[in-house]
């Protein structure tokens, strides 16, 4: 994979966390849901 594929790919991983955290009520936001989230940041730290 290209260095720009890795970077339109990393864009496209944190826009989608982004939308993810924008859409959380933190009302309604449980445990399972922050797991998630920092499941999907080591996702996004092991690919750089």
């Amino acid at each position: 994979m290209s260095q720009q594929e890795k970077l339109t790919d990393l864009k496209s991983r944190l826009s989608a966390f982004m939308n993810r955290v924008d859409q959380m009520d933190p009302n309604e936001t449980s445990v399972e849901d922050i797991d998630e989230l920092i499941k999907m940041l080591e996702d996004l730290e092991r690919k750089m």
